[in-house]
């Protein structure tokens, strides 16, 4: 049994699934902003929370855990600059990350409110919102230089 096509692939999979989701759930979450249709941004925002700890969380796990492996694997050192470069990227990326969980979290929980209530919404989840907004940008953008730092492998 070939150990690194293996972990390799599921390396891939699970980088595409974390780039991927992301960029699928902040997509739908994004368009949420665009409806005053309360029901509509509360589906949005369920289903963003959802697909982060379905999809999102397991793919973060995985992509150091079999990273490290790799290396090792390859051969490679794990102080090579381009490796320096993507730890620092994805822990940028994780950063921006978990307060973006907890933001989505209070964001939901606002638009539980206001659909059991029928209630507007607070300017909280606005600004809330826009730090949501502001924060993926780096992530997504940290994310793209790792991908191709990983196929390039630079020396």
């Amino acid at each position: 049994m070939d150990w690194f096509a293996i972990i390799k692939t599921l390396h891939v999979i699970s980088a595409t699934i974390l780039f991927g989701t992301g960029l699928g759930i902040a997509f739908f979450m994004f368009r949420s902003l665009f409806t005053d249709d309360i029901h509509e941004k509360l589906y949005a925002a369920r289903n963003t929370v959802l697909a982060d700890y379905i999809f999102t969380f397991p793919a973060a796990l995985i992509q150091p855990l079999s990273g490290l492996w790799l290396i090792n694997a390859a051969g490679y050192s794990w102080n090579e600059l381009w490796l320096l470069t993507t730890y620092g990227l994805y822990l940028l990326a994780a950063v921006c990350w978990l307060p973006v969980v907890w933001i989505q979290i209070q964001l939901k929980t606002m638009l539980i409110a206001a659909a059991e209530t029928g209630s507007s919404l607070p300017e909280r989840y606005n600004r809330l919102f826009r730090i949501w907004f502001a924060l993926g940008w780096p992530a997504f953008v940290g994310l793209v230089v790792i991908f191709f730092l990983m196929v390039t492998k630079p020396t």
